[in-house]
């Protein structure tokens, strides 16, 4: 659920004398942890991915078919990961959090029974009942 105006003005205020008071804590509130933390998946998923390749080498010279087949998913989950989680870090600099959503227009899609509902409601005015 959103956030009214006031509830938003508030959180504003409050993040302002936050800075205010304390910019060093403020900062490190920001956000950091988080690319950080995709940060390191990243890597991790690169490093997931020459040991698929190590795999896939390894069986491919022992002619051993399922290490070569284990070897090429786990380059492909990690490739995957690593994808994924470069594409969800944020740019150095950009905000996230409360902040960062707030800016951006929340549109709610409706459910299929709130469809169905506004359908049913509309014929039933139609019909003049």
């Amino acid at each position: 659920m959103p956030l009214s105006e006031h509830e938003q003005r508030m959180l504003e205020q409050m993040e302002r004398a936050l800075y205010a008071e304390d910019p060093k804590f403020a900062s490190a509130l920001e956000g950091n942890g988080l690319r950080t933390y995709t940060r390191r998946r990243v890597y991790q998923s690169v490093a997931g991915f020459l040991v698929g390749i190590a795999l896939l080498m390894a069986g491919m010279v022992a002619q051993i078919i399922w290490i070569s087949v284990v070897g090429f998913l786990v380059m492909l989950g990690c490739a995957v990961l690593a994808v994924t989680g470069w594409r969800k870090a944020p740019k150095p600099g950009e905000r996230h959090g409360p902040a960062a959503r707030r800016r951006r227009p929340v549109r709610r899609r409706r459910t299929m029974m709130e469809r169905i509902e506004a359908r049913w409601q509309r014929r039933r005015d139609e019909q003049g009942h």
